[in-house]
């Protein structure tokens, strides 16, 4: 940030900003639970010592104040890998069940927009398909806000729903899925950086065809890219700086291509762990009949308020979810 081109690209200046700031307030956090720890600790010892109720009971509020405060530190963490912090685009697409999957599929449209909506992040419907009878065949949008994609990457997978049909005229009980598949709004556009420290440039007497010109001087021009090992060069024109300035071209677009086979092959990695949608392939489970409970299979949460659950308090089994590391 000291350098004097550091706003020379504001998108990567700000991005870095944005780094540090995650960075100091992990160790601001660290920093005050460390002492929130310590201050406990020495009441403690005055609460041992004089035998004081008071003191204990203070005490025992700050350790629950400590492990709140500890709670958000592990779930910082668990938030600090590359993507999460980037905006989601979330996929939800009827799987097995027929109409009942369909509307299973609008219901948990439903379920994340209010969920989206509490957090205070924005949201924006890209594609939506109509269900034959009800509820979408499939949707597609977008929700955007701080760590978004850190939150919404343990919805992926498939949501199993059992209840008593709506649709069925002798009131069975239907089992329907639906997948719920979030990825990462990466950058349409790849912007290629060069730092002129990470490169070595060589320059030499051109040889072949050319010209005894080309050959009679160092025209050509080697350049090296450090950081990723790449070299490129150019002998082709009398000049040494036209060669120079080629050369760069072509390393700009080799450059290109690695960061975007990168980015495709994050996405086929992130696409490849999708999972069928049916049975014995569910992340979680809804039951409304016979008794009403909501189950993720991963880590065991358990909830009986299914209606809340369905209107978008989703903040607990996320957590919970997040801290297991069972993503």
């Amino acid at each position: 940030m000291g350098k004097e081109d550091f706003w020379n690209d504001p998108d990567a200046a700000t991005e870095l900003l944005r780094e540090r700031t995650g960075i100091s307030d992990l160790v601001e956090l660290w920093d005050s639970v460390n002492k929130e720890i310590e201050d406990a600790d020495i009441l403690l010892e005055l609460a041992n010592e004089e035998a004081d109720k008071d003191v204990e009971k203070e005490v025992e509020y700050q350790l629950w104040n400590i492990k709140a405060q500890l709670k958000k530190f592990s779930l910082s963490i668990m938030l600090s890998n590359e993507d999460d912090a980037k905006n989601a685009i979330i996929s939800i697409n009827a799987g097995a069940g027929g109409t009942d999957s369909q509307d299973w599929a609008e219901m948990l449209f439903r379920m994340y927009s209010r969920w989206i909506d509490k957090k205070g992040y924005k949201f924006q419907v890209i594609d939506f398909q109509q269900g034959d009878e009800a509820g979408v065949k499939s949707v597609t949008f977008t929700a955007a806000g701080e760590n978004c994609y850190g939150f919404m990457k343990v919805e992926s997978g498939v949501h199993r729903l059992v209840r008593i049909s709506p649709f069925n005229a002798n009131g069975k009980r239907q089992t329907s899925f639906a997948s719920v598949f979030v990825y990462p709004e990466l950058k349409d556009e790849i912007k290629i950086n060069i730092d002129e420290t990470d490169l070595r440039i060589d320059v030499f007497r051109a040889s072949g065809s050319g010209g005894q010109h080309v050959n009679k001087t160092s025209s050509a021009v080697r350049i090296t890219h450090l950081p990723s090992g790449v070299v490129v060069q150019c002998q082709q024109e009398s000049s040494q700086h036209r060669n120079k300035e080629i050369a760069m071209k072509v390393l700009q677009s080799r450059l290109y291509q690695i960061e975007k086979e990168k980015q495709d092959k994050k996405m086929q990695n992130i696409h490849d762990g999708k999972e069928d949608i049916a049975w014995g392939s569910q992340i979680r489970s809804y039951v409304l009949h016979p008794y009403r409970m909501v189950k993720d299979h991963r880590t065991g949460f358990e909830t009986g308020d299914v209606d809340r659950f369905l209107d978008g308090d989703l903040d607990p089994c996320i957590e919970d979810v997040l801290l297991s590391g069972k993503i």
